[in-house]
């Protein structure tokens, strides 16, 4: 059973910042493709920001290029969300995922999400 265990959700001000944490119980290394997800209360649920596991292949929503940063730290099964500058619109449940490419097939998997609450 692979679990993805999200951290680091809190209540923030406009302003400032957070980093999310994701630990996979399998390892990233490989042809791995490592996510942040969120979704907004009626809203449905968008790509934040992903990558793949070497680090390349980096790529961002639009709502939060040059506020957030995507890293990955394999040795540790971990990839982060470095967000600052937060806004109110931010507020969401953020998820992370992980598509996983064995032999041609494809699995994804995913957490249970963090909330993050920014205020005004």
């Amino acid at each position: 059973q692979v679990q993805l265990v999200e951290s680091g959700g809190d209540l923030v001000q406009t302003g400032g910042s957070l980093r999310l944490s994701c630990t996979a119980s399998l390892s990233t290394f490989g042809n791995n493709v490592l996510s942040w997800y969120r979704q907004a209360p009626g809203k449905e649920r968008e790509l934040v920001a992903s990558a793949a596991s070497g680090g390349d292949r980096v790529n961002y929503a639009d709502s939060v290029k040059g506020r957030f940063t995507i890293s990955i730290d394999n040795l540790k099964n971990t990839w982060y969300l470095q967000m600052s500058s937060l806004k109110p619109e931010d507020t969401a449940v953020y998820y992370c995922n992980i598509v996983r490419t064995h032999w041609g097939v494809a699995y994804e998997y995913w957490g249970k999400g963090t909330q993050v609450t920014v205020s005004s």
